[in-house]
């Protein structure tokens, strides 16, 4: 039912604006602008008992922007993934916040919208320029989070502070920060537990293009449930995971070259479920196995082909490594490269060839062998 209604306002909104496009706007409706995104996807992997190969919707989105007054500026934005199957899947909200932009050392949004952590984590999906975001921020920074939480691409529920400081002699700030208070429990969810997530960030932009910054996080994913505790005692009630995340962050980007590299670093343990339907939330049982300490690293590069078409065609390669209980039996790493292909700036075709080392399996005894291939295609595209 809430999909459909979802699916019902995103429908009326696309009508609603198509049929203005050739008369002249009501002031009303000149506030908002409608824009959106989808990326169309052919996956292989050669993964022992998990052998794929399939073309797939990697995500649409359709976003509506706002400026409901002066100084203010609004967003909402609804994304379908996959089949309607889970919550982590079909059409959902994922944005819906407004900004006070009057000063550029103070903004301040309120309502749901991406977490303050790492620079990968806000950065739209084609522009991020690989098959998925870094393993790394992907389970430690709300996306499929590694504490349980519903998938949130790195969203939660809040209000934020962020602004810029230092202006130098061509106008270019040299520090940033922002500060949030969030709910702890992802998209789409109120809080449980009476205690808020604070996350936040700073960063140093020496020259143009650079950008080293740090990062922090202390709060706690927690569930209202039943659970047996390690002595086989069945408890019921409230289950605080305290999570305590820190990253360290750096990115050049100029002349169209993109180098870009973060650490981080996880203290907290896991539920067993991951939060797919509303039944997971009475789950409240612990992964104890995964242990209480995660982390991971990647370092990429996206390089022009000027010689042969300038901004147009790109090479690109990734080293990506996790760990999800922080030592090497349980690593994962890819070993990425491709190739990304403008053919305007609103279409483009993308290719990439990863080689996986999951040692997790063989710790696992799921398989013997952990090393497989993967391929991806997209054809991603903007309106």
């Amino acid at each position: 039912m809430v999909r459909k209604r979802l699916f019902a306002v995103m429908a009326a909104a696309c009508m609603m604006l198509s049929a203005q496009a050739g008369d002249e706007l009501p002031a009303w409706l000149k506030m908002f602008k409608l824009s959106g995104y989808a990326m169309g996807q052919y996956q292989y992997t050669s993964q022992e008992g998990a052998k794929a190969n399939s073309f797939n919707i990697r995500l649409g989105r359709v976003i509506i922007d706002a400026q409901p007054a002066k100084d203010w500026a609004a967003r909402v934005q609804f994304q379908y993934n996959g089949n309607t199957a889970d919550l982590t899947q079909g059409i959902r909200l994922v944005d819906a916040f407004a900004e006070w932009q009057h000063f550029d050392f103070l903004k301040i949004k309120a309502g749901q919208f991406k977490r303050a952590f790492t620079f990968e984590n806000p950065m739209n999906p084609i522009d991020q320029g690989f098959m998925a975001y870094s393993q790394n921020v992907s389970k430690l920074a709300g996306f499929s989070d590694r504490d349980g939480c519903v998938a949130s691409n790195g969203r939660d529920i809040g209000v934020q502070l962020q602004g810029d400081f230092l202006k130098n002699n061509n106008g270019r700030y040299l520090l940033h920060y922002q500060i949030g208070v969030y709910n702890g429990q992802g998209i789409n969810t109120k809080d449980v537990d009476e205690q808020k997530d604070i996350i936040g960030g700073v960063w140093v932009m020496p020259i143009k293009g650079l950008r080293i910054g740090a990062f922090g996080w202390e709060g706690s994913y927690s569930r209202k449930g039943s659970w047996t505790d390690e002595q086989g005692v069945d408890h019921k009630g409230l289950r605080k995971l305290p999570q305590h995340r820190y990253a360290f962050s750096a990115e050049y980007k100029a002349n169209d070259w993109t180098l870009r590299s973060e650490y981080i670093h996880s203290t907290g343990k896991a539920f067993s479920a991951t939060h797919k339907t509303n039944a997971d939330l009475s789950n409240a049982n612990v992964n104890e196995a995964l242990g209480n300490k995660a982390d991971g690293v990647y370092a990429l590069a996206i390089a022009p082909l000027a010689t042969i078409n300038k901004q147009k065609l790109y090479v690109k390669a990734r080293y990506d490594v996790y760990r999800e209980s922080a030592d090497w039996g349980t690593a994962k790493t890819y070993y990425e490269a491709g190739l990304n292909y403008l053919i305007t700036k609103n279409l483009q075709i993308n290719f990439e060839y990863a080689r996986v080392n999951d040692k997790s399996r063989a710790n696992q005894k799921l398989s013997d062998n952990h090393n497989y291939n993967m391929v991806d295609c997209e054809l991603d595209f903007r309106f």
